[in-house]
């Protein structure tokens, strides 16, 4: 298959845009569960046009339905899955588990995509997409070229972005709008604060754009991708224009047909200073940037350039034509494009010539007149008798029966509707027992602040794996191993997790899909972190079923929407700790020889920077410290994770007596969004 240039649609008038630049396949949001909550979106009827629009295109159409659901939402998900099955849509992009249970009960046949927003970026994390149903993976943005050639050719269809927006963090792993201003990114609702002034206390001023990437731009590397095994091409923007669409698309296009491309337009019409590759190459040294207001005014200049490019039809297939003009028999008018659809129209019957007879020249002359139409002229044949007329104004109305006739046998043969049975699915789970006493489990940053720790007063430790060697005296079956939660060597990792096991440390904590799939083959007893997003009882069934023993849930959900999760393996919450808001792979700071190991805001808030820098990755942590010692009866939960940072063994013995005693905080706290909730 040839690779697909998709493109972003956020409502009609960018549909046109992409369809008549070229796209091969568009993705789409609906009202409802889209993570562009804030572009214009679909409704039901427009995005039945819409299927219709680009299956008359020979397009195809996806359709995102990628955010998190919560218990009570997930009749109304199931429904917007329903929709789609029903009015042809070619496949759902989901980062859900949820949407994953609900297609294999009630409509196995619809093709699901890994969103980006689950964060696969290795071959095991793929190796796990397969596993659970997803025809295709949208691997993450921040890889190299050498990394995403790792992931293709693995039985499922790689799909990567090469144009648009980088966010800092790494998609699905970013916290920070929900925890400043309850708006959730993995609810579509992201405020965007990252691209808001952020000081990391090397320069001055204070206004530096420290977590404001550039966009990117890997159009010149399309051809490479298509030969590495990408099967899609994915433009980033349903919340942009109709002409940034358009010459994205169309820059796309021509780079895979070796023609010539306007990168200049293309970055006026958006971009924040400049594009950057710095991700696929590996040369990260010039990737932030901010949107100028140079940047604005240049984008008037090249307006009107870019709306030539869909103003017109676009020609997407040649037709052949076969007229019939006959004695005492309608006129009959035939079209065929090249795929083997076909349509025939009948007009009236032809009268005697009282000067001059019908030819096939005639006919050819007005069947030609197909500018309005998705159609090209390659040739008209016929069967004519002579000595009869036709005028060549029932010729121009047969041709547009006709076009339309064929409009609508392509619009049926590519679109394939799914049938969806809500009968194999139920929406009440078993419900969790009261818990009395809930344990704690304490995810440490280094082994060595677990020294002071009486193990008999908690259910388990959780140390690096790669800090393993420095678990000496530790009581090693009271341990479990916590994984990178971004993974640039999955060999590497693998050779580690068999050391800690032949250690006898056997239980594991995973943030990341690819974890589960490493930790499986060797052996170990997972337990779930918080990075999985788990705000359901159905996803959470489907994490049951791949042998979860435990599962942290998504900090962004409400005491009350913890407390209806169903009984499906046992559950935990993050009690304590400055909860990571990002997980980024280029540093904020960026000079580690005068690293003041925190950034801060217009506000003043200090957000401190964790450095996993050998592992390719850095984490911002929340300014506040999460604290609900106190509140633990609120939660109907078996276990709570602490989670350390830089605090001292005896610093970790205090907290934890704190929260074994159900202490209130002393110091400046956060409650998280326990009782805030997001929109």
């Amino acid at each position: 298959m040839a690779v697909e240039i998709l493109s972003p649609c956020k409502n009609t008038d960018t549909l046109i845009s992409a369809l008549r630049s070229g796209c091969d396949a568009v993705y789409v949001g609906g009202k409802m569960f889209s993570a562009r909550q804030s572009a214009d979106n679909f409704t039901h009827e427009e995005l039945c046009e819409a299927v219709k629009l680009c299956h008359k295109y020979g397009v195809k159409i996806y359709q995102a339905i990628n955010t998190v659901a919560t218990d009570d939402e997930l009749p109304l998900l199931a429904e917007e899955i329903k929709n789609a099955c029903e009015i042809g849509i070619d496949g759902i992009i989901s980062q859900d588990l949820a949407v994953v249970n609900m297609v294999k009960k009630a409509c196995p046949q619809m093709e699901i995509h890994a969103s980006t927003q689950m964060t696969i970026h290795t071959p095991k994390g793929v190796d796990f997409a397969k596993e659970m149903g997803f025809s295709r993976v949208v691997v993450a943005r921040e890889l190299k070229k050498d990394e995403i050639r790792a992931c293709c050719n693995r039985g499922v269809e790689i799909e990567a972005f090469v144009h648009g927006a980088l966010c800092m963090s790494v998609s699905g792993q970013c916290y920070m709008s929900a925890m400043i201003g309850s708006r959730s990114a993995n609810r579509g609702r992201c405020a965007q604060a990252c691209r808001l002034p952020f000081y990391n206390h090397l320069k001055k001023g204070g206004n530096e754009n420290a977590l404001s990437l550039k966009d990117m731009c890997l159009v010149t590397y399309l051809k490479e991708m298509e030969e590495m095994g990408v099967s899609s091409l994915k433009i980033e923007g349903r919340m942009k224009r109709p002409e940034y669409v358009a010459g994205a698309t169309d820059a796309c296009k021509k780079s895979l047909l070796g023609e010539k491309y306007d990168l200049d337009s293309l970055k006026s019409v958006f971009s924040r200073s400049g594009f950057t590759d710095g991700y696929y190459t590996g040369r990260r040294q010039d990737m932030f940037g901010i949107r100028t207001k140079d940047d604005v005014l240049e984008a008037n200049d090249v307006l009107p350039q870019l709306r030539q490019l869909y103003r017109k039809e676009i020609k997407k297939t040649d037709v052949k034509f076969f007229i019939e003009i006959k004695n005492n028999t309608p006129v009959m008018v035939e079209i065929e494009d090249m795929q083997g659809n076909k349509f025939a129209t009948y007009g009236k019957v032809p009268e005697k010539a009282q000067n001059r007879s019908i030819t096939l020249e005639m006919c050819e002359k007005q069947l030609s007149k197909l500018g309005d139409t998705i159609y090209n002229l390659k040739e008209v044949s016929g069967d004519i008798d002579e000595g009869l007329s036709v005028s060549a104004g029932e010729l121009n109305a047969l041709r547009r029966e006709a076009c339309e006739g064929l409009d609508g046998e392509r619009i049926r043969k590519n679109t394939k509707t799914v049938s969806f049975d809500m009968e194999k699915l139920q929406f009440f789970y078993p419900k969790l027992r009261n818990i009395k006493h809930r344990q704690l489990r304490l995810d440490v940053t280094k082994a060595s602040q677990l020294r002071n720790i009486d193990f008999d007063t908690i259910d388990m430790g959780i140390v690096p794996v790669f800090d393993v060697e420095n678990c000496e005296g530790l009581p090693v079956d009271r341990l479990a191993v916590s994984l990178p939660r971004f993974i640039t060597d999955e060999n590497a990792l693998e050779k580690q997790l068999e050391k800690a096991y032949s250690m006898g440390i056997n239980k594991a904590f995973v943030s990341n899909y690819a974890n589960i799939t490493l930790c499986e083959k060797i052996g170990f007893e997972l337990h779930g972190d918080f990075g999985l997003n788990v705000t359901n009882s159905m996803a959470l069934e489907m994490l049951a079923k791949k042998n979860l023993m435990s599962a942290t849930l998504s900090p962004e959900l409400k005491v009350g929407q913890i407390n209806t999760i169903g009984d499906y393996t046992r559950l935990s919450v993050v009690g304590y700790g400055k909860l990571p808001v990002m997980l980024t792979r280029n540093c904020p700071i960026g000079d580690c020889s005068r690293c003041g190991g925190e950034i801060s805001d217009r506000t003043d808030r200090h957000f401190p920077i964790k450095c996993s820098k050998k592992l390719g990755y850095t984490e911002v942590l929340n300014c506040d410290t999460l604290w609900i010692a106190d509140k633990l009866r609120d939660m109907n939960v078996d276990f709570v994770v602490l989670k350390f940072f830089e605090e001292t063994p005896d610093e970790v013995r205090k907290i934890t007596e704190k929260f074994l005693n159900g202490e209130g905080c002393e110091g400046k706290f956060t409650r998280g969004l326990y009782y805030r909730g997001i929109l």
